[in-house]
């Protein structure tokens, strides 16, 4: 008799997006969870973009990007992603993202930040009492928000269970392969890692737990 193959849980990934992000903060994570399972035709992640509004986002460099979904219709994310760029700095004070961050991340499986996006995190008081890091240029804005964030600027991601926040630009590559290394198994990042061309050290991570 045939064995059945378990079914694959998939994973509905939102990526973030608003004007002035940084461009390979959320297309670093984008391009790691689209191509994990491809050469085994699988797909464990339904990655989309999702933008306050369906209007068009200027991303840094002038990269011009149409969100899939504004913050009313997007789908409920099991892993929300949350890059940075000189965009978080205006953000930070816009009262509509900060309620869909706090909703969003309440009910997701995982909330990454990546770079300056620590700083939408913690203005949305999702960092409390965390340790954390961000780009090496924001960590003084990030200390600066709350006294309750811990701020260790000597790792590349930090791993606090459900929030994960990774440094700087490249590094929220690091951080999704660690993410689908701790979901799916780490050589299932290994070879994502190897059609990507990446040379990723799974090591650099600080894992805290939240037991």
């Amino acid at each position: 008799m045939m064995k059945t193959q378990p079914r694959l849980q998939q994973r509905q990934v939102c990526i973030l997006i608003f004007d002035d992000v940084e461009v390979l903060d959320f297309c670093g994570p984008f391009e790691v969870f689209t191509v994990t399972g491809g050469r085994e035709g699988l797909t464990p992640f339904v990655v989309s973009t999702v933008a306050e509004t369906r209007q068009t986002i200027t991303a840094r460099g002038g990269l011009r990007v149409e969100p899939a979904h504004s913050f009313e219709n997007c789908p409920s994310p099991d892993i929300l992603v949350v890059p940075g760029g000189m965009g978080t700095r205006r953000e930070m004070n816009n009262p509509g993202m900060l309620s869909w961050l706090q909703e969003n991340a309440e009910r997701s499986e995982l909330t990454l930040s990546v770079c300056s996006g620590a700083l939408l995190l913690g203005k949305a008081g999702l960092l409390e009492g965390l340790t954390t890091t961000t780009h090496h240029a924001a960590l003084d804005e990030l200390r600066a928000i709350s006294p309750r964030i811990k701020v260790d600027a000597t790792k590349r991601f930090i791993d606090n269970s459900r929030i994960i926040v990774a440094a700087g630009i490249s590094a929220g590559m690091d951080m999704s392969l660690h993410v689908v290394a701790r979901l799916l198994g780490h050589e299932q990042a290994a070879e994502t890692a190897r059609y990507m061309e990446y040379a990723w050290d799974s090591q650099s991570h600080l894992s805290i737990s939240q037991a």
